[in-house]
């Protein structure tokens, strides 16, 4: 059975004026993502993929073309609108992790339901604890971001991402800011998120990410050059079990 589209891009265009220049950053994108997928997009400086990310995160809306999130229409929404559809079906995870500071592993977590009535303060506590427990972070609830390393505040990232139940992860460079190995401890989680069926959206200039995914668009000068299954997922589990474990 054909799985639904979560994602639909058709011929979609970003033009920036730039003095008496206009810079064509994207260039007639389409693409379809289907529920469970987890997708690299590649992409060098100037490929174009930052502007995508924008486009599929609602943070921009393009010059022409349509953007379908989980069914609906993008493009015409106003600011606020795209500001609720983003809060309830994208969950994002960037290089910096971008927690609060001076704040518990918790609140941060809490902080997309605070913008959604039918969560109460009780509901958004529970819901951040089962978020974090997911994510393997049971035992720093109330640890605050400075009392934390680099791959368990990127976990509570992805706990925070979650929590929402979101149609789509779109995680920007998540590995960018780690060592190698915990970058392929976080591989290891986004594996297993996807085997359970979330959809991830994973944008990296990396190529080493893209064996770990199911399948890989790749972007040049704002087109898309490939699109392509990969028919021999690695697993990050194994990867991690080969690296050299680092002596203090």
């Amino acid at each position: 059975m054909t799985k639904k589209e979560v994602i639909r891009l058709e011929n979609i265009s970003r033009n920036f004026i730039v003095g008496d220049e206009t810079v064509h950053a994207l260039r007639g994108v389409s693409f379809v993502i289907r529920e469970g997928e987890f997708v690299t997009i590649m992409g060098t400086s100037g490929s174009g993929k930052s502007t995508l990310l924008n486009t599929l995160g609602c943070l921009d809306t393009p010059t022409k073309g349509e953007y379908y999130l989980d069914g609906v229409s993008v493009r015409l929404m106003g600011k606020n609108a795209r500001a609720t559809l983003r809060n309830r079906k994208i969950g994002f995870v960037f290089q910096s992790y971008n927690l609060l500071p001076k704040t518990t592993a918790i609140e941060n977590v809490e902080l997309p339901l605070m913008y959604n009535a039918s969560y109460n303060a009780s509901a958004r506590r529970k819901k951040a604890v089962e978020s974090l427990v997911a994510v393997g972070l049971g035992d720093r609830l109330n640890h605050k971001s400075n009392q934390m390393s680099g791959g368990q505040m990127q976990r509570v990232a992805i706990a925070r991402a979650l929590v929402n139940d979101p149609a789509v992860i779109l995680a920007d460079e998540a590995t960018g800011n780690l060592d190698s190995r915990t970058s392929h401890e976080i591989l290891v989680l986004f594996q297993r998120l996807h085997a359970e069926g979330r959809t991830i959206i994973f944008v990296t200039h990396n190529p080493e990410i893209s064996q770990y995914s199911s399948r890989n668009i790749q972007l040049k000068d704002g087109r898309i050059t490939a699109n392509v299954e990969n028919p021999n997922i690695q697993s990050a589990v194994e990867a991690l079990a080969k690296l050299p474990i680092e002596k203090d």
